[in-house]
């Protein structure tokens, strides 16, 4: 699995070996949803005002959130690679043949901010939005309460497997 994760942010995130982190979450959520392929995401790693403008540009949101997704493949059903095939190249780097998933962004002041007002670790905070961004870079989506729940379900799913507890 390809990640490239950049920072566009001077402020700390505060989790040892962040980028590590980052990594074994996205591998962990592909493997739990039996991804049959090497994939490739990017990660951006921001600040509340950066995130607050993507969001405003790209979702008409004029406010900051925690994460931002933006899956490059539409999904029939969440986690049906199945298209793949028929997609081929389209949907897949040339070069390396890993199939490109999309792109994460992070607001690092949000990390923080909800891992003090949930009451757990930076590190905890960080790997649920990195686990709910990769589940809605493979389809899922939590609009109507039963996706939620399933979503959710995952989620805890993923960390749980990586010993990521509250």
């Amino acid at each position: 699995m390809t990640v490239s994760i950049e920072y566009e942010t001077e402020k700390e995130l505060g989790v040892e070996d962040a980028d590590l982190l980052i990594r074994t979450v996205a591998e962990a959520a592909l493997e739990y949803e039996q991804c049959p392929y090497e994939a490739e995401i990017s990660v951006l790693v921001t600040d509340n005002p950066s995130i607050q403008e993507i969001n405003r540009e790209n979702r008409g949101i004029d406010a900051p959130t925690d994460v931002l997704s933006f899956p490059m493949l539409e999904f029939e059903s969440p986690a049906d690679f199945s298209k793949v095939e028929e997609e081929g190249f389209d949907v897949c780097n040339p070069d390396t043949g890993e199939l490109l998933l999309g792109d994460i962004v992070l607001s690092v002041d949000k990390i923080c901010s909800q891992a003090e007002e949930y009451g757990h670790s930076r590190k905890r905070e960080l790997a649920f939005l990195v686990a709910h961004s990769m589940l809605h870079l493979m389809g899922y989506d939590h609009m109507e309460e039963e996706e939620r729940a399933v979503m959710e379900q995952r989620q805890e799913a993923v960390l749980q497997n990586l010993g990521i507890t509250r």
